[in-house]
Formats: C-alpha cells, structure tokens, sequence
C-alpha cells in the first residue's frame, strides 16, 4: 500500500486525466476491436493469437480472483482514496488486475508478431501504461499488476510458437481451441459447484461471485464461437487479409459496426428468450464471434478488388 500512498500523493487534475483515458486502452471492448482489426486485416492466424492469449489469461485471471478474493486497495486501507471516475470499472475482487492481464496480453502479443520496431516499442509503452494506470488511479496494488504482467508474459511466449505450429496443422488448432472450450467448461463448474466459504455468498460480496460467473458465460460463447469460424474458413471462406489501405478502413468500420450491433440488438430478445439466464449472454457473443469471424469475411473478396486496376 505504501507505493499507492506515494502514487495518490502525486495525483493532480491533469494526471488523472491521463490515467483514466489510458486505462480504457485495458478495456474488453478496445482489446475485441483490436483483435478483431489483427483478424480482419493483418493475418488470421496473428488474430487468432491475439484473441486466445486474451481468452486464456482471462479465464487464468478470473479463477485466480474468486479463488484468491482479495479485497479492493480502498477495502485494505480505509483512509485511502482512488479516483472516482475509475470506481465503476473496479467492481470484482482485485487480484490479479484484469486490465493489466488484457492490455499485456493484446499490446505484448501485438509487439512479439510485429517486426516494426518503433510499433514493438510503443506497444510495450502503453502496456505498461495501463499497468500504472490501474495503480495511479488506486484500484489495484503492485502485487495485483506484477501477476497479471507475469501471467501476460508467460502466455505471450509460450502460445506464440504453438500458434505458428497451429497455422500449418489443423490439427494442431483445433487441439488449442478444444482446450480452451474445456477449460471454460471446467472453470463454469468450479464457480458453479464449488462449496465457496459462506462469506462470498454474503449480500456485500455475491456480486463478485456473479461477475466471475457472468465472465465465463461470455467467454464460454467466444470458445463455441472460435471453433465454428476456424472450422467455417479452413473449410468455405478462406478468406484473405490483404486490401488497399482505403478499403481496409471500410472493411473495419463495416465489420465493427455489425459486431456492436450484433452485441447490443440481441441482448434483450435473448434475455426474454433465457428469461434472464447467463445462457443468453453465451450465446449473444457466440453470435457475435460468428458475425465477425465468419459472416462478415464472406464480403472480403468484394474489398479486395476495390481500388484493382481493370
């Protein structure tokens, strides 16, 4: 807690300015667009990566939080204060930092696929960026940011050479995303199942129960979803990445706009659907992964002709 007094000692109006715009950069919604430009315009397989490592620390993240549940910096120390702005993206228990884990993750895949340096360096800049930022606006500890670097790292090097295996074997991918639907499976029974301590069903904490249950229903539809596009493009679309830079822009906006879309015009009739269950919010990003990852692909031959000579 000490380096967080430092850290709240320092702040100002314009610094916490700056860390609350940086941190949005560790934010689910930034971290899909970015994968999803990777998957859509660079290399499938890079997306690919990119995505996984996000899922997979995810999960790795969210069972080290309900099993660990450590308090809030706020909850430990009680004369301590956070930026307000930063209270309403706080909620769940503390460790590890889940917007360490994704920024690290998507900014530190993006530096070890890329061989432009000055983008390497960036990357890792606004990584670490986030990582401060969670800290500056006094949300998590250094311990909480240091493991989730750790875990990042680890992931970023140890998947980055079975996914170069994985674009030459199907086999060899179809392995990857079965283990991860696997591990989904598994960690929805655990926070299902487990006979947690009864303080974590206690009206002041049930919700951080939710909220970890909540995640794996959303992930649980991303590992559904990935196996359907792989499956759909090794077989019918084998759609291609390359496209004049013009028509790349429209191929981002276009795609990005049907995936919000997609997410935000489901949500309800899928909840009256449910009636409410975590089923409906599987199957909205299971949907939304099939928009983007297989639908929305389909229309990639059209952009790539844009802007060719006749």
């Amino acid at each position: 807690m000490s380096f967080l007094y430092f850290l709240e000692d320092l702040r100002n109006p314009v610094l916490d300015y700056f860390f609350s715009f940086i941190t949005l950069f560790g934010e689910e919604t930034i971290f899909m667009a970015v994968g999803m430009i990777v998957f859509w315009c660079v290399d499938k397989f890079k997306g690919y990566y990119i995505l996984c490592v996000g899922f997979f620390g995810t999960v790795l993240n969210q069972f080290l939080k309900i099993v660990c549940r450590v308090p809030r910096p706020w909850v430990k120390g009680p004369h301590f204060t956070i930026v307000e702005s930063a209270r309403e993206a706080a909620g769940g228990y503390s460790f590890p930092s889940g917007h360490t884990q994704t920024s690290v993750g998507l900014y530190g895949g993006i530096a070890r696929i890329t061989n432009n340096k000055a983008l390497r360096i960036a990357m890792i800049i606004l990584a670490c960026l986030v990582a401060l930022s969670r800290m500056y606006l006094g949300v998590h500890t250094p311990a909480d940011v240091l493991v989730s670097v750790a875990i990042a790292t680890i992931l970023i090097f140890v998947a980055y050479p079975i996914f170069r295996k994985a674009e030459k074997s199907p086999k060899v991918m179809y392995a990857l995303l079965f283990s991860f639907l696997g591990i989904m499976i598994a960690y929805l029974c655990f926070v299902h199942y487990f006979p947690f301590p009864s303080e974590v069903y206690a009206a002041q904490a049930i919700h951080n129960l939710e909220s970890a249950r909540k995640n794996g229903f959303t992930l649980l539809g991303c590992a559904m979803g990935l196996i359907v596009v792989y499956t759909a493009d090794l077989r019918w679309i084998k759609f291609e990445t390359k496209a004049v830079f013009w028509a790349q822009i429209l191929k981002v906006a276009g795609g990005l706009i049907l995936v919000v879309l997609a997410k935000e015009l489901l949500r309800a009739p899928l909840d009256v659907l449910f009636n409410g269950s975590l089923i409906a919010r599987s199957v909205r990003y299971f949907i939304m992964v099939i928009v983007g990852g297989a639908l929305w692909p389909m229309t990639f031959r059209f952009f790539a002709r844009l802007g060719k000579s006749k």
